[in-house]
């Protein structure tokens, strides 16, 4: 299956035609769903979602039948939902993989035909579905010929997609900056899903956007918060985040891109956790701002000089993480700023790839 991202995902919406369908695979609470209808929706189309996993019959998707007024025949009365002029909709086929078989056996000749019952959506309608992927669901195995009607991907937005989301949503900042500093508890505790517990909650991108929601405006959480906080991430990630709340501020990476000699002798009394802080925080200050000529050069001396001072004074899990986040290549526009523009410091880091 092809792994998509969101860009990507924008990108296939526009390009895909309206006679093809769509499914999107992936985990629960990762904007399938909202970035579809916000799409189309800014289209001037109407976009109709259908929870399938909780039609018990197909009736639920066709409608029911009556008699014929001649008496002699029967027909189907539509469903509330089918378009009564002719104007085009998008039908999202949500939770496709959790409907019954029966019901399955309707999509057949919707997905080809577009076509419930004897009756045609509009001309220009779209079908798009959605499925969870994974051992950790309960799922209703889907027929290949049912496959086969749609054009199917992986969606997996990155983390950045996410930050830069939350940023435009003007999300609770902390948040924003505990999820750049610490990305695993985005999508998960840093646990294996298959090690959870079935009534254990496990942090996803839904869940956070409800506590950015609930924090906003208040300055200090209380422990009754930090309970409801962990209801709705996880308690390893609730807590996490609860516990960076309460810390006091030390140096960040603008303070180090900024002016680095100020705060030198500050950063050498740092532990290792603290400074990994710091490093993610340098590669998302870089991956977030636009810098100018004159800050470019200031950033490159800076950053290029805190690194020397992590290899100096020993740190190693401190350099080894620096050269991690640049490895994994999720701040691409970070990565580009160390490539090109301070060219020192990217000789370090190949060679210190190079050593492993």
């Amino acid at each position: 299956m092809v792994t998509i991202d969101t860009k990507e995902l924008y990108e296939i919406l526009q390009e895909t035609p309206a006679e093809q369908n769509i499914m999107l695979a992936g985990k629960h609470g990762i904007g399938k769903s909202e970035i579809v209808t916000k799409f189309f929706s800014e289209k001037g189309l109407c976009v109709v979602p259908l929870f399938l996993g909780q039609m018990s019959d197909p009736g639920d998707l066709i409608g029911l039948q009556k008699t014929s007024a001649d008496g002699k025949s029967t027909e189907f009365v539509p469903p509330y939902w089918f378009p009564k002029d002719d104007k085009p909709i998008v039908l999202f086929l949500d939770e496709l993989n959790r409907a019954r078989q029966e019901v399955l056996q309707t999509i057949m000749d919707l997905a080809l035909n577009r076509t419930l019952a004897g009756r045609k959506l509009p001309e220009g309608s779209r079908v798009i579905s959605a499925v969870n992927s994974g051992e950790q669901y309960q799922l209703t195995e889907l027929d290949p010929a049912l496959i086969s009607r749609f054009n199917l991907y992986d969606f997996r937005p990155t983390v950045k997609d996410w930050l830069d989301w939350a940023k435009n949503c003007a999300l609770d900042e902390r948040v924003v900056s505990f999820i750049s500093k610490n990305p695993v508890f985005l999508d998960s505790d840093g646990d294996e899903q298959k090690d959870i517990p079935t009534l254990d909650k496990t942090p996803d991108r839904r869940g956070w956007e409800k506590v950015a929601r609930i924090i906003k405006g208040n300055a200090e959480p209380s422990r009754t918060t930090c309970k409801l906080i962990c209801g709705i991430v996880g308690v390893k990630a609730g807590l996490t985040f609860f516990n960076s709340l309460s810390k006091k501020s030390g140096v960040s990476g603008r303070d180090v891109l900024t002016a680095f000699p100020r705060f030198r002798q500050q950063i050498e009394l740092l532990g290792t956790r603290e400074l990994c802080e710091i490093n993610s925080d340098i590669f998302n200050e870089l991956n977030t701002h636009n810098l100018n000529e004159n800050a470019t050069k200031m950033c490159s001396m800076n950053c290029t000089a805190y690194f020397n001072l992590l290899q100096e004074k020993h740190f190693i899990q401190a350099s080894e993480h620096f050269i991690t986040l640049f490895s994994e290549n999720n701040y691409k526009k970070a990565n580009q700023f160390i490539v090109k523009s301070a060219s020192d410091l990217y000789r370090k880091i190949s060679a210190f790839i190079m050593k492993l």
